[in-house]
């Protein structure tokens, strides 16, 4: 089994949501594992004090401000990159934004961006970056970042469980097409699903407006507080990070960044679907959507 430095060592990785979380922490250990990093973020000061602190430990890293919602601005990167630093061996498509509130109480904007981020800023970085990397003709990966959210239903974060189930989704097609394509040998498609792991998304999340003729207020910010206690106890960013580059070593398609936990909830989700078991609550939920 060859290891995450030998796989990946020496090549350029392009991350998206590098500002922060698990983003951040991707970045981090891709750094040390010898690669040059790209951070991409809408956070221009959060990605230029994260790459003149892997420069200042020796290494290379550009930090590039765009917005992955903006398809135009990302097929610009992907040409600057190519011109600039050179063929891409790792994408992660990273970028996402969390929503709590009852989903009839979210507000019309706050689905729109959180659809536009976390599954259209995927589709417009594999669209900006996939065919160059087929062009290339070398061993390429692209990682898409989906959730444990993406197996589960979760009250009050309706929005964000409907993308994270729709990027593993968008993962598992694009297999298949590169596969069909005839592109499988080179290029390597893999679905993250990381559990709890420590970042602000909770913080930045968007909730319900209370200014909204019947808008439950209280319910969002319960769901919010609720996610903050789990961030307490979640996973280093870098130690989930290392887990999951030496599964993309191992050639494993699913990279769980808590193994053990993160199978129970599929196996779970495969069971429901198996028994055709109508969505319930919990009490006390075993698994949480936090991961990024």
């Amino acid at each position: 089994m060859s290891s995450a430095r030998d796989t990946f060592g020496g090549g350029v990785a392009v991350i998206t949501g590098a500002g922060a979380g698990i983003g951040a922490g991707l970045a981090r250990h891709a750094h040390r594992l010898g690669m040059t990093v790209v951070l991409v973020d809408v956070d221009g000061p959060a990605i230029a004090a994260l790459r003149d602190e892997l420069t200042d430990d020796g290494g290379t890293a550009y930090a590039e401000t765009c917005d992955v919602r903006d398809a135009e601005a990302m097929a610009a990167l992907s040409e600057r990159i190519y011109r600039d630093v050179g063929p891409v061996r790792l994408l992660i498509n990273n970028a996402g934004v969390e929503q709590f509130g009852y989903l009839w109480d979210t507000p019309v904007a706050n689905w729109h961006r959180v659809m536009d981020i976390n599954i259209s800023g995927v589709f417009h970085g594999v669209r900006a970056f996939l065919p160059r990397m087929i062009a290339a003709g070398l061993p390429a990966w692209v990682w898409n970042l989906s959730s444990i959210g993406g197996v589960a239903a979760v009250p009050l974060q309706a929005p964000y469980i409907v993308s994270k189930h729709a990027v593993l989704a968008l993962t598992e097609c694009l297999r298949l097409d590169v596969e069909l394509a005839g592109h499988g040998d080179v290029i390597r498609v893999q679905a993250v699903l990381p559990g709890a792991v420590k970042s602000n998304i909770f913080e930045t999340a968007g909730g319900v407006d209370p200014a909204a003729t019947g808008a439950d207020v209280e319910a969002a910010e319960s769901q919010r507080a609720a996610m903050l206690d789990i961030k307490a106890a979640a996973m280093d960013p870098v130690e989930a990070a290392e887990v999951v580059f030496e599964q993309a070593a191992g050639g494993a398609f699913y990279l769980l960044t808590q193994p053990d936990y993160v199978s129970s909830a599929m196996a779970e989700r495969a069971d429901v679907l198996r028994t055709q078991t109508p969505p319930q609550l919990r009490t006390k939920r075993r698994f949480d959507p936090a991961r990024h």
